[in-house]
């Protein structure tokens, strides 16, 4: 049986899987030549601004609050917090303007972390750098706003030094945002792994009682209700990618991928049918049966209409196997072991088997060594016979049982007349000692025909 757990991702940092957050070295940026009068009017109304940077603050919070709608509810939730983190980031921009040097190193930690928290906590990367970026043109205006108060004469100098400014705003909006996407992908990475170990567990059987709710939700599929579990495999990927969306379509479904097998988790719809009845979103119907024609009754034989609503998830090498109805997401393990028989069934050239179609079929799959037995036990008086006369016997029961017992029809079908049918079925009766018009004789030569034909295919 497949291991529906098995996967090309484990739950475990693994090569290729996302860091740990922490900043990134940028490349060291040469500042710019500019002249001592404009550092002198920089330092100077940067000076001021630390001063009175409770006062900045309350500034940037407030024009958080009415500018950033994702801020808005931030800052109502938890305020304080809010206020901390806008003070820190401008206590370290403005000090960075003073001395770069000494203080960029600890002015990129702080971004850093502020983009990995934000990220954890859900707000929007586009309003974080409208943040960053409120909070450069508040520093800008306050530079500009100080230096007109005091000396006027010296605003034209910050002309030389709004560049780096920039820059710097740049720079850290750039940090911010890598350190966003950074935890951004670690936490999807987790969250996929968390939902692939839920998903697995529930496949195979083992999921807990307790974890029922959670993988509900993960899942987005309800605890209660009625499912069936469509195993499917491929030799290549547009087959597999062709039988999922044709299983998947107009229908709640989760995809489980393996290395082997993909299981689809499916929710049947109120009076569905695993079968394919209970309206225009039923499973689409299915493929001409792959079970050797030897082991079917005439009624399994597909029609014309059959044949012309085959669904793509059967076409080129995909293999599809469709397991029978269950009660509920705690019975999901059960409904995965009838998938996989039902994909045990299908022939390797492809093809869609539906195990409620293939009942007997399924109960000799189930029990190989019984079904072995059986065919030694009912069949295996024909071994004496020359391999072609042993031949010609069992296609002509297989095809009479598949007539209904019509040696007419049988005989239409082997291109024989009737009364040949009818002295091929009186050899078999001699040479096995069985009786055809014995009720109890015929489930066992059908069942034996069943098992002979999944195992010689």
């Amino acid at each position: 049986m497949h291991q529906a757990l098995r996967s090309r991702t484990v739950f475990r940092p693994a090569a290729g899987a996302p860091a740990a957050p922490g900043p990134r070295p940028h490349p060291q940026h040469v500042r710019s030549l500019i002249d001592a009068d404009a550092l002198r009017v920089l330092h100077r109304a940067a000076r001021v601004l630390l001063a009175d940077l409770p006062d900045l603050t309350d500034r940037l919070v407030a024009a958080l609050q009415e500018q950033e709608p994702a801020y808005r509810a931030a800052v109502t939730s938890d305020p304080a917090a809010t206020w901390q983190e806008v003070h820190r980031s401008l206590r370290h921009s403005v000090s960075s303007l003073i001395d770069p040097r000494g203080s960029r190193d600890a002015a990129r930690r702080c971004s850093w972390k502020i983009g990995a928290t934000r990220a954890e906590q859900g707000l929007p990367l586009d309003a974080l750098l409208h943040a960053f970026r409120l909070g450069g043109s508040l520093v800008w205006q306050g530079l500009i706003e100080e230096t007109c108060r005091t000396a006027p004469e010296d605003v034209r100098l910050l002309v030389h030094i709004a560049t780096d400014v920039w820059n710097f705003v740049d720079e850290h909006c750039s940090l911010v945002a890598d350190a966003y996407r950074q935890v951004e992908r670690q936490l999807a990475w987790r969250r996929e792994n968390r939902l692939r170990v839920l998903a697995g567990a529930l496949l195979d059987g083992a999921s807990r009682i307790a974890d029922l709710p959670e993988t509900a939700q993960a899942l987005d599929l309800p605890e209660e209700g009625r499912y069936v579990v469509v195993a499917v495999t491929a030799g290549c990927p547009s087959d597999g990618a062709g039988a999922r969306a044709a299983h998947g379509r107009g229908r709640r479904v989760y995809w489980h991928t393996g290395v082997e097998v993909d299981y689809g988790i499916v929710l049947l719809g109120e009076g569905e049918s695993e079968g394919g009845s209970g309206g225009p979103d039923a499973v689409p119907p299915p493929l001409p049966s792959p079970l050797p024609s030897a082991a079917l009754p005439a009624s399994a034989a597909p029609s014309s209409a059959a044949l012309s609503a085959a669904v793509p998830s059967a076409a080129g090498s995909a293999r599809v196997g469709v397991g029978t109805a269950v009660s509920g997401l705690a019975a999901v393990g059960d409904a995965r072991r009838l998938a996989d028989i039902a994909l045990d069934m299908c022939p390797r050239a492809g093809g869609t088997v539906r195990l409620t179609e293939h009942l007997p079929a399924a109960l000799v799959v189930s029990a190989p060594d019984l079904g072995t037995a059986l065919v030694e036990r009912v069949l295996g008086p024909l071994s004496g016979l020359e391999p072609a006369d042993e031949a010609v016997l069992l296609d002509t029961l297989a095809t009479w049982l598949a007539c209904d017992g019509s040696a007419q029809r049988a005989g239409e079908r082997l291109y024989c007349h009737r009364n040949t049918v009818l002295n091929r079925l009186r050899r078999y009766e001699q040479l096995t000692g069985r009786s055809l018009s014995r009720p109890a004789d015929l489930v066992e030569i059908s069942l034996a025909l069943t098992a002979r034909g999944l195992r010689t295919r």
